[in-house]
């Protein structure tokens, strides 16, 4: 066994596989362990990739030169893209993949890095006086390293519940690591502890469908991965299922309700605060007395299996009151269990103690991505893993780990300013309420802002760096056409679109469709993206007014106190981020503009 290398990756989940993509292809030396190399990129709970947001983030992940995008389009079962009733700035993109065949991609593309070692094992120590140097394996074997990246997922000091029965683990049949937490503690950082939950998954035979609503998805899917979309005409390589809806009723309701002393969130068995924004069916029935029905969404795990998930009935509660539940569900009177739903406890760090560039401020080296950082799912993971994987790379090269992409650019950027500026009381989850420039930052775009940035960095190769640049002309001489013509100005009026257009100047029909549909949207957007535009480059000094990392706030003068306290505590990379901490005033940020100009 290699004994050094110059990062190694803790986990092998959605933050571990991006992290070690991005690092190894940008020439790092690079060692993932995972206690189940065959886990890796393994789906835990919803098999499904995007959604509200989250779609963007996936989308951003790719034009960068990430890995989610690619291995999603090819084992997507399942593509829809969400939210269409409203403009394309909020459209989402979601596929459900087949997890298995997921899973078995993100392994095959992981086997394509060369720099890249898969162990199997545990560590129990990082090892760092101050910086990282290695770590330790449960099983005393020490390996030496420049940077370490801890994407442990729910596994930390993990607990699963169902009903009264707890059993230690972060996944079904999966060991829990216990030992990292008291490490991460020794290192002197501040521990706490979130829950996240997932729903029972049923026997595909045992359920009447033709009870249900079905849910089929887009006749025309559209990929995650520019490198599909820029040929144009991409049709799934697997072939493509249909979901179903159906939901809970009143009888159910008062099942739950009549056994919430056997819910381990009510019964105080659960002290951790759990995700808000997918709620358990039973903190449904509580919140929303009077409501008397909840949707749920029956979804297929795979082509080769007859799980069904069932999404929207996470629950905890014991396993005969889920039985009476789901029996209570129109479709589903004779369903058989595959697994019972279950909730997780485990450890994260809280966010404060990392940087934007994921470095903790305690420890040289040490990044920290996904659920350890207080978000859930799988593309806020992956996201935080990439930024990770490029800084540590520049880190142990030598460099500054200073890759932070900033709001105005991406969902990334949103992400991990808000965790740094805004720890999270609840597993973080992404919405495109929490981007202010959500008008820049569509699905549709994502190229545009990143893939520049990903060929700088050096993850986007040759070829996605061609696909791209040819686009961009494309989109050039097309936006210039229009110009020419003064078709711009009939495709501004809100009830025209392309067709319009090409029936008016026929020759408008040699544009590219794909192009066509960007040309529409920067069209019926253009006078709102020029107002942002202006608020961007207010703001744009703010934030490229770096604060030196040793500032000492408790002698800036004119400071209040609770600024003091807070800025010395969040310690922001910039004017601009300080200025986004809760309790810190534009008056704060004035004075303290005033202290850095005399002092730099």
């Amino acid at each position: 066994m290699k004994t050094s290398h110059d990062i190694i990756v803790i986990g092998g989940g959605h933050a571990g596989a991006e992290a070690a993509w991005a690092a190894s292809r940008l020439g790092a030396a690079v060692a993932l362990i995972t206690m189940d190399p065959a886990r890796i990129g393994q789906m835990s709970c919803n098999p499904a990739i995007g959604g509200l947001a989250k779609g963007q983030m996936v989308r951003e992940i790719d034009a960068l030169g990430g890995l989610m995008g690619l291995a999603t389009d090819d084992t997507g079962i399942q593509f829809r893209m969400l939210n269409r009733s409203r403009g394309p700035a909020v459209w989402g993109p979601r596929a459900q993949a087949d997890k298995y065949k997921y899973a078995a991609r993100v392994q095959e593309l992981l086997a394509t890095c060369a720099n890249l070692t898969i162990l199997s094992g545990e560590v129990a120590e990082i090892c760092a006086s101050p910086e990282v140097k290695g770590i330790l394996l449960r099983d005393g074997t020490r390996l030496d390293c420049r940077a370490v990246i801890v994407t442990t997922g729910t596994f930390l000091r993990a607990l699963m519940h169902t009903g009264q029965r707890q059993t230690p683990g972060g996944r079904v049949g999966e060991a829990a690591a216990v030992g990292l937490s008291a490490c991460l503690q020794n290192l002197g950082l501040e521990m706490g502890r979130l829950k996240t939950g997932t729903p029972p998954r049923l026997q595909k035979q045992s359920i009447d469908f033709t009870a249900l609503e079905a849910q089929p998805g887009d006749q025309r899917p559209a990929p995650f991965s520019y490198l599909n979309e820029y040929p144009g005409n991409w049709s799934p390589p697997l072939t493509q299922v249909q979901c179903w809806i159906t939901a809970t009723g009143p009888e159910a309701h008062k099942i739950i309700r009549e056994n919430l002393h056997r819910a381990p969130m009510y019964s105080g068995q659960i002290q951790s605060t759990g995700p808000r924004y997918c709620p358990s069916i039973e903190d449904k029935v509580v919140r929303f007395a009077g409501k008397d029905h909840h949707q749920i969404f029956l979804e297929p795990e795979g082509l080769d299996t007859d799980e069904i998930y069932c999404n929207g009935i996470s629950t905890s509660l014991p396993s005969d009151v889920q039985e009476q539940v789901v029996r209570l569900i129109p479709g589903l009177e004779n369903a058989k269990f595959l697994r019972h739903g279950y909730a997780v406890e485990y450890d994260m760090v809280w966010p404060t103690q990392i940087q934007s560039t994921l470095q903790t401020k305690r420890v040289a080296g040490l990044f920290l991505a996904g659920q350890i950082n207080g978000t859930s799912g799988y593309e806020e993971a992956a996201a935080q893993g990439l930024v990770a994987g490029v800084n540590a790379a520049r880190y142990a090269a030598g460099g500054e780990a200073d890759f932070v992409l900033r709001r105005d650019q991406a969902y990334i950027g949103v992400l991990i300013d808000d965790l740094v500026t805004k720890p999270p009381t609840e597993p973080y989850r992404m919405f495109t309420s929490r981007a202010e420039h959500r008008l820049h930052l569509r699905n549709d775009n994502a190229d545009e802002r990143l893939t520049p940035i990903g060929r700088e960095i050096g993850l986007a190769n040759d070829v996605r760096w061609s696909m791209f640049t040819s686009r961009r002309e494309g989109i050039k001489t097309g936006a210039a056409m229009l110009r020419n013509l003064r078709a711009d100005d009939l495709l501004r009026r809100p009830e025209s679109e392309w067709i319009d257009v090409t029936t008016r100047w026929p020759e408008l029909v040699a544009i590219d469709p794909a192009i066509a549909a960007l040309l529409q949207i920067r069209a019926k957007y253009e006078g709102y993206i020029a107002r942002q535009d202006r608020d961007i480059e207010r703001f744009a000094k703010l934030e490229s007014k770096l604060i030196p990392p040793a500032t000492d706030y408790l002698r800036v003068a004119g400071l209040r106190n609770e600024a003091k306290q807070k800025l010395t505590k969040f310690t922001p990379r910039s004017l601009g981020q300080a200025l986004r901490i809760s309790g810190i005033t534009p008056a704060d940020v004035t004075v303290l503009a005033i202290h850095l100009n005399r002092v730099g």
